[in-house]
């Protein structure tokens, strides 16, 4: 029998394993740059866009009012993070403006789209779908997709406070409410005033006049008009784009007024407060979940009074030490978890909205709110 050479055998099989080894080992380094050129360019363009953040809203942000404090708020907490911000200005709604201006800032590499605007979600609705790689976020919650995320301040805590005090000053029990459209988030707003007003006067009521547009000063001054001298209003408050007509017209008439989302200079005693938004702070918390890709994990980002995001600003001298108190004391029973919307509530047909002991659905409060509250009245 012929002797086998197990040495000659056990050297070719190393040889044969080192072999095998190194060609495994090259496959993954292969595969590895392979990953990293598909995948790396990927990471770093994700890494670039994320540098960059999109905003357009409805005015004009060089104007005090509503795009201006958003602004203002989302640049301070672009500025603190380090990102470049790409706006736009005088995007009006429904005209076909909107999806252009999302392709625009797309083009430039805007990583998440800011649209501060009620109706741009349903307006851009197809193309924000099909934009899965950019993060949105809107003050609406009429549309929700995993790349799109509701986020608002609780606006209507503020509106509460205001109505309680517009309920202390009222003399004729007639508070008048110049708004610009009916949307969940203005009927939200009036519902919460009104109950603030009936928190601290149920005998008053609240007129509202519609003036079918975010801005229109002319429809703005007759509207306040109309509610002091036909409704006999003798306190005003609003929900429009910008403040000056309505606030011109009450400092006009001698009318005390809230404001809103603003403060204001220059104004008398009758300016008593304004409802507003520390938007810097409400930008920078969502502006750090985004960095953190936890943006999207949530459907919607609402913030308000407890954490220091809705307030009122500095009250007219005019205002009595005894309401101040009043005031702060509905402000702290809110810090301490009290809903604004808490049962029993009537509509204006007399259904019952909320049972004693309940309060409104969240979902419902924040995403489909069509009716008014038992007190609010409509001027003709």
């Amino acid at each position: 029998m012929q002797k086998i050479n197990l040495d000659a055998i056990f050297n070719v099989s190393l040889k044969d394993k080192r072999l095998k080894l190194l060609v495994a080992m090259g496959g993954c380094i292969i595969m590895t740059l392979i990953f990293v050129l598909m995948f790396g360019f990927e990471i770093k363009l994700n890494e670039r866009s994320q540098k960059k953040v999109g905003y357009f809203n409805i005015g004009k942000i060089e104007e005090p009012g509503w795009s201006n404090e958003h602004y203002k708020g989302l640049k301070a907490a672009c500025d603190e993070f380090g990102l470049e911000l790409l706006t736009r200005n005088d995007v009006i709604e429904n005209s076909g403006q909107c999806p252009l201006v999302i392709e625009e800032l797309e083009d430039e590499d805007a990583g998440i789209i800011f649209m501060m605007s009620y109706n741009y979600p349903l307006e851009a609705k197809n193309l924000i779908l099909e934009k899965k790689n950019i993060e949105f976020v809107a003050n609406s919650s009429e549309l929700s997709a995993r790349n799109m995320t509701g986020a608002f301040a609780r606006m209507y805590q503020g509106r509460y406070l205001a109505g309680a005090l517009a309920g202390m000053r009222t003399k004729t029990n007639v508070i008048g409410y110049v708004a610009a459209m009916m949307n969940t988030e203005v009927c939200r707003g009036i519902n919460a005033f009104t109950l603030g007003v009936q928190r601290t006067n149920s005998n008053a009521k609240v007129m509202v006049a519609w003036t079918g547009s975010w801005r229109n000063d002319e429809i703005e001054t007759e509207k306040t008009l109309n509610l002091i001298k036909k409704a006999n209003a003798d306190v005003i408050t609003y929900h429009l784009d910008f403040y000056k007509a309505v606030a011109d017209t009450c400092e006009e008439t001698g009318t005390d007024f809230i404001a809103y989302n603003l403060k204001l200079e220059g104004y008398s005693e009758h300016y008593l407060t304004s409802v507003i938004c520390n938007w810097d702070i409400f930008y920078k918390d969502i502006l750090k979940m985004y960095l953190k890709k936890e943006l999207n994990t949530v459907k919607n980002y609402w913030t308000g009074i407890k954490e220091g995001t809705v307030t009122l600003s500095r009250y007219s001298d005019s205002v009595t030490q005894k309401q101040k108190s009043r005031i702060e004391f509905l402000k702290q029973e809110i810090i301490n978890s009290k809903k604004v919307f808490a049962g029993p509530i009537y509509d204006t047909q007399n259904n019952l909205r909320c049972a004693a002991g309940e309060t409104v659905n969240e979902h419902v409060l924040l995403e489909k709110i069509d009716w008014f509250v038992k007190g609010v009245e409509f001027l003709e």
